[in-house]
């Protein structure tokens, strides 16, 4: 099977996207991330993205006129890239129902909770304020919410007592950087579906083509 082409959108450190990087070059993901592309131009994730070789730039939100502009200007980058999925690392817009609907690939998120529990920003410190024993982080597909999108893999970690925001992150942040690229490999090899909400991942030997 070829290689599938993959975009990452982000904004900070790029930390999620190395992950996914180190496990293409070391074959645990049948792909090639070919287009990095940011909204702040001083994200670290650009940084990373060069040193790889990778072909990367910025897009910043302001430069545009409108939302509409500026999402045209990413489809139009997806399409030159001939990218077959987008995984968003830390990306930190929005992405609307029409861009969605523009690229016509699967889009994938990392986010750091048990989803559907405590969505949008500042998850961690969500946990940490309801009070929950365990949290985590989750891989779903994108949809026309905010972190609404159909569940494709969850890792769980334990809440202590005496953590911060900035322990629970880190231990969450641990398990992002082994859960996304598996779930990418999963979408790479053709072994995940939808059955409405419910994703179904199948043995290697019956992949969805």
């Amino acid at each position: 099977m070829d290689k599938r082409r993959l975009a990452v959108f982000v904004s900070g450190r790029g930390s999620n996207m190395q992950s996914i990087i180190d496990a293409c070059k070391d074959g645990r993901i049948n792909g090639e991330v070919v287009v990095v592309i940011s909204d702040k131009e001083n994200a670290f994730a650009l940084t990373r993205a060069k040193k790889e070789g990778i072909s990367s730039f910025c897009l910043d939100p302001s430069r545009f006129a409108t939302k509409q502009e500026y999402e045209e200007k990413l489809a139009q980058a997806i399409s030159e890239y001939a990218v077959d999925y987008l995984l968003l690392a830390g990306f930190m817009r929005v992405l609307s129902p029409v861009f969605i609907n523009a690229v016509r690939i699967p889009i994938l998120n990392i986010h750091p909770s048990l989803l559907p529990a405590f969505t949008g920003l500042h998850a961690q410190r969500q946990a940490l304020e309801y009070g929950v024993r365990f949290s985590g982080c989750t891989v779903h597909f994108v949809d026309q919410g905010v972190d609404t999108g159909p569940i494709i893999l969850q890792a769980v970690v334990p809440v202590y007592p005496d953590d911060t925001e900035e322990s629970l992150s880190q231990r969450i942040l641990q398990e992002e950087h082994q859960l996304y690229p598996q779930a990418v490999q999963l979408l790479c090899e053709g072994r995940i579906r939808c059955e409405g909400r419910k994703v179904i991942i199948t043995k290697e030997e019956q992949k969805v083509e």
